[in-house]
């Protein structure tokens, strides 16, 4: 999920090491615990709408068309499947607004994003099924190059396929316009992520260990991947307008959607996905559909009915009231059932594919613009939703109750959270001092999270339902955390829970306390370099001299200089940091990454001395107390800017992030 990548890599990428234990804790490895079977699916209940064409095209006209005009969307795809059959394929809005291209449901190519990965795990599950994987196999009897053990443990295919392999988040070169794209292998070895968690402990979802698995396929199957692909997964399936292929073969172009930040406004290029096998797809919603139906077939062409069902069983989880990983699909129940599918994200496209295994149904949208405020999250959510309570309602509708240790159990919640899913050996780490999830008490003593929330933004009424586990009051949204020794050690909820967890950020890194200091520390150095030019142009206006001398004199310009040269390294930081999610400048900042760097280091640790060094010759002296007093707010404020640039590692080298 591309897209979403940054939008959640900002709930808690980012963050930073350097050879302190505090700076590289990680959440402690903890058992997972195995699932139990799905329960049977209740009997529909009297009144259901029934799932007919006729409903399902009224429905969809009512919904989309709307929803599009309202977030600028210039277009969209939407197909339902059901009991071996597509029930209905529409196309909604333009494919190319400025030639008035309407959308063809047939084909039409969107660029489904990391539900592209469906397509790479199933690859995975036929060499199983071929004998030629094992999927609790070291993945390095596969490859020719090393991962490299996490404390002598190494990863398997099976936490590959549930994103435990334990990787940190990389973002650079996932996602290029112009450039070409380097072979599959080549980009895997360019740059191996650090292991940052236990394998099998952690789910921290992992574009590079996608791609891995992709190559493996290559190197087993004596195949390239988009070879392997058409072959044995659109070749079967007749899919005549779907590809992986980079940059999109000329015979595709005529049949392309144009992508777009907003409807109403320019079409975009082309994206290059650098790790093809995570999300580089194009293809029509009618071939989607064959895709969907042959494994709600129990695997139809494409696996065996065994290896279908161990694919799509759900694997053990820390957190079993929440939603889990199956093996490459993720659950997403509602409504009392259990629904598998994945979601994906480039710049400009967003899609999702949720199919019902026991009811034999399955439904994908995609969207070819981003929209106004992350309008296509919230309407393929919502899109889901009201598919579901329209045709596979709860049997019991009663509210939840809440129960008496709601308040209570809350209050462990409280607190400042890490995201799983973040970037640790690199500058980009920062992101996390800037995203790091605070969870707050409404009124009600009810938890409060920000990147949970309602259509419009709208804070949920989070409601305990179970001990520890929350139920939006009036939604489907649920919240899990688990409880160690009395104390929530980590918690998710239902849309990311598969593959993202939050845990407690440690003391060291709260942005609560860090955050508030660095401010001050970048107020207090900005004051200290203003006075310079300020000092002067008062003492020209007036004929007044500076009343210092020896070293005083000297403390007094160097520690002003290393002032402005502190504040100009944190400008060039912010213009690094803020153009990480423009995709197109990867790779030409590196110069400035790299100048960056060395001129930082000298002048956080610099400004550092040179305060030091000026409290102490002003508290030695017969200066006032007002300078004395500066002097040591300076010490202070240089303390802390160093602490976040060591923490978060602005202080290192390389342009990798």
């Amino acid at each position: 999920m591309w897209k979403r990548s940054l939008t959640m890599l900002a709930a808690g990428l980012l963050g930073i090491a350097v050879g302190v234990p505090a700076f590289t804790q990680a959440p402690a490895p903890l058992t997972p615990i195995p699932q139990e079977a799905a329960p049977a699916v209740p009997t529909t209940p009297p009144g259901t709408a029934a799932l007919t064409k006729t409903d399902a095209d009224a429905w969809l006209d009512g919904f989309m068309p709307y929803a599009l005009a309202r977030g600028d969307v210039a277009g969209a795809v939407v197909v339902i499947v059901k009991d071996g059959q597509v029930l209905t394929q529409r196309g909604f809005g333009y494919a190319d607004v400025a030639k008035r291209k309407p959308v063809d449901p047939a084909t039409t190519l969107f660029r489904p994003g990391s539900t592209s990965k469906l397509y790479t795990w199933t690859a995975v599950m036929q060499q199983v099924e071929a004998g030629k994987l094992d999927l609790d196999a070291d993945v390095n009897r596969y490859l020719d190059f090393k991962i490299p053990p996490y404390d002598g443990k190494p990863i398997t295919l099976r936490q590959i396929m549930t994103h435990t392999a334990g990787f940190e988040e990389i973002i650079k070169g996932l996602l290029t316009f112009d450039k070409p794209v380097p072979s599959l292998g080549d980009v895997l070895k360019h740059r191996i992520p650090e292991r940052i968690y236990a394998p099998g402990t952690t789910p921290a979802y992992s574009n590079y260990a996608t791609a891995l698995a992709g190559y493996i396929v290559e190197r087993v199957s004596g195949m390239s991947f988009d070879d392997y692909i058409e072959r044995n997964i659109f070749g079967r399936l007749g899919m005549q307008y779907a590809t992986f292929r980079q940059p999109l073969p000329d015979r595709f172009k005529p049949f392309m959607s144009q992508g777009y930040e907003l409807g109403s406004g320019e079409a975009k290029k082309y994206e290059l996905i650098g790790m093809a096998p995570a999300g580089a797809a194009a293809m029509s919603g009618g071939d989607m559909a064959k895709f969907m139906i042959a494994h709600l077939n129990d695997g139809g062409p494409l696996l065996s009915p065994a290896t279908a069902k161990l694919m799509h069983t759900p694997q053990p989880s820390a957190i079993p009231a929440i939603n889990t990983m199956a093996l490459g699909f993720y659950e997403q129940r509602i409504n009392g059932h259990r629904g598998i599918g994945h979601g994906g994200d480039t710049m400009y496209f967003h899609s999702d594919l949720r199919i019902f295994p026991e009811d034999n149904i399955g439904i994908f949208i995609s969207m070819n613009s981003d929209g106004k405020d992350g309008v296509t999250r919230a309407l393929r959510g919502r899109l889901f939703e009201e598919f579901a309570d329209r045709y596979l309602p709860a049997a019991d509708k009663a509210p939840p109750v809440e129960l008496p240790t709601a308040k209570e159990h809350a209050k462990l919640l409280v607190g400042t959270w890490t995201n799983s899913r973040r970037i640790d050996s690199s500058f980009a780490k920062v992101i996390g001092l800037l995203s790091d999830t605070k969870i707050t008490l409404d009124a009600d003593g009810r938890p409060v999270i920000a990147p949970l929330t309602a259509t419009g933004g709208v804070p949920r009424k989070l409601i305990e339902v179970e001990p520890f586990v929350w139920q939006d009051a009036y939604g489907h949204e649920r919240l899990a955390a688990q409880v160690v020794d009395g104390k929530v050690v980590r918690w998710s909820f239902g849309e990311v829970s598969p593959f993202m967890i939050w845990y407690r950020t440690p003391a060291t890194l709260d942005s609560a306390w860090l955050m508030p200091a660095v401010l001050f520390g970048i107020a207090v150095v900005f004051l200290t370099a203003l006075s310079w030019p300020v000092g002067w142009f008062a003492r020209r206006r007036y004929g007044a001299q500076l009343a210092l001398q020896g070293r005083a004199l000297q403390s007094y310009r160097v520690v002003r200089g290393f002032a402005w040269l502190v504040l100009l390294v944190l400008v060039g930081w912010m213009v690094v940091i803020t153009g990480l999610e423009t995709f197109e400048s990867h790779g030409s900042t590196d110069w400035l990454i790299l100048l960056i760097q060395i001129v930082g280091t000298l002048a956080f640790f610099g400004l550092f001395a040179a305060a030091l060094w000026n409290a102490w010759i002003i508290w030695r002296s017969k200066r006032g107390w007002f300078a004395k007093l500066w002097s040591v707010l300076l010490a202070l404020g240089a303390f802390f800017i160093l602490w976040m640039a060591l923490a978060y590692k602005l202080i290192s080298f390389g342009t990798e992030f």
